[in-house]
């Protein structure tokens, strides 16, 4: 039977830093509704200034840090890819289009020849 390893918060700074991210955000929502006097730009800028303390907190926990090699690796893959050309792209979308339509046409012949032969062979039921 394999094993696979389980991802957990492993320190207590980690497990801190994790609940005051988690702090910050309720923190932000709830003081922009708690502010719900003042003008809307300073609530929009209170809720904008917690949530980038949030992830300010978050991106210094060992999560964060992974989240951000994941991130990078994704971009060094991202940049092995080999885009199709604009007329390769033109050209596969113009294929994908005609599929549908002969598909569509395929279906809806199908459906007319089933409906021709139950409601009218099986069952007499002339339209």
């Amino acid at each position: 039977m394999a094993t696979s390893d389980i991802d957990t918060v492993s320190t207590s700074a980690d497990k801190a830093k994790l609940a005051a991210t988690g702090l910050l955000v309720v923190g932000g929502v709830a003081a922009f509704y708690l502010l719900g006097k003042q003008d809307l730009w300073l609530r929009v800028l209170v809720l904008l200034l917690l949530l980038a303390g949030a992830v300010g907190v978050f991106l210094t926990s060992i999560q964060g840090k992974e989240l951000v090699g994941f991130g990078q690796d994704s971009v060094k893959e991202l940049k092995k890819v080999v885009w199709p050309t604009r007329p390769e792209a033109t050209q596969m979308t113009l294929y994908v289009f005609a599929f549908v339509v002969i598909m569509a046409l395929f279906l809806w012949l199908t459906d007319k020849a089933l409906e021709w032969v139950i409601y009218d062979l099986v069952l007499g039921w002339k339209h």
